[in-house]
C-alpha cells in the first residue's frame, strides 16, 4: 500500500505539471489571439481597433481557458458514469467559480499601487454579468429541485447552454452601444486608443500610468493561471 501510494503521488505530480504546461500554452495562445489589432480608416483618420471585442473575448475565450480543466473533468466523469452525476459534477464547477471570484478580486485589489485607485470601466456590462451570475444559481435550484428533482432533462440542459450565448450577446450589445444602466457612465470608446493624439503636457506621467496599468493586467492574468492550476490540483 505504501508503494502504491508513492507511485500514485508521483503520477499525480507528473500529470499535474503536464496539465499545467498545457494550460499555460492555451492561455498564452488566447491572449495572443485577443490582443490582435487592425487598422481601420474612418473619416480620413487611421484608427486602431481590436479584432476581438474585449467583452466577448473575456466572457468566452478567457473564461473557457480558466474554467476548461474542471469542465472537461466533469464531462469525462459524466460519460464514465453513464450520464449519472458523480463526486465531481456541478459542485466542482460551482466551487472553482467561487475560488476564481475571490482570488481574482483579491489580486485586482492587491495589485493596485499604493496611493492609487481604479474604477470599473464598463459598469453596465458588470451589472449584466452580476445578474446572470445570480440567475445561474437560481436556475440550477429551479431545474434540480423544482422542475425535475435529482434529474436533468435534455431541454433543461439546452436552456442552460443557451444562456451563455444570450449572456454574451447582451453584454456585447451593451458594450458597443454604450447603454447607460442605472445612471452609470457609458462605455468608453476603446477604438484607436493607440492612435489618438495624446496631450503633450504630462506625457511622462501618462507613460508611467500606462506601464502601471500593464503591470496590473499582467498580475491579473497570472492570478488566472494560478487559480487554474489550483483547480486542477483540487479536482485531482
Amino acid at each position: 500500500n505504501a508503494l502504491r501510494g508513492f507511485l500514485y503521488a508521483i503520477g499525480l505530480i507528473y500529470f499535474f505539471f503536464g496539465v499545467s504546461i498545457i494550460a499555460d500554452i492555451f492561455m498564452a495562445a488566447i491572449e495572443e489571439v485577443t490582443s490582435r489589432k487592425k487598422k481601420v480608416r474612418e473619416e480620413g483618420k487611421l484608427r486602431t481597433e481590436s479584432v476581438w471585442n474585449e467583452t466577448v473575448a473575456n466572457l468566452s475565450l478567457l473564461a473557457l481557458g480558466s474554467s476548461g480543466p474542471e469542465i472537461f473533468l466533469a464531462v469525462i466523469e459524466v460519460l464514465r458514469n453513464g450520464f449519472y452525476s458523480g463526486e465531481l459534477g456541478s459542485s466542482t464547477i460551482v466551487g472553482s467559480a467561487a475560488f476564481n471570484l475571490f482570488v481574482i478580486v483579491a489580486v485586482c485589489i492587491v495589485s493596485i499601487p499604493e496611493g492609487e485607485d481604479r474604477k470599473i470601466a464598463g459598469l453596465p456590462v458588470f451589472y449584466v454579468t452580476a445578474a446572470f451570475s445570480l440567475w445561474a444559481y437560481i436556475w440550477l435550484v429551479i431545474a434540480l429541485n423544482v422542475i425535475s428533482p435529482e434529474r436533468v432533462e435534455v431541454w433543461e440542459a439546452v436552456v442552460t447552454l443557451l444562456n451563455l450565448p444570450l449572456f454574451i450577446g447582451i453584454s456585447w450589445y451593451i458594450d458597443i452601444r454604450g447603454v447607460d444602466l442605472g445612471g452609470s457612465a457609458a462605455m468608453p470608446d476603446r477604438r484607436s486608443v493607440e492612435d489618438e493624439a495624446m496631450p503633450q503636457a504630462g506625457g511622462a506621467g501618462n507613460n508611467t500610468q500606462q506601464l502601471r496599468n500593464q503591470q496590473v493586467v499582467r498580475n491579473i492574468r497570472a492570478s488566472v493561471r494560478v487559480s487554474q492550476k489550483h483547480q486542477i490540483m483540487h479536482n485531482c
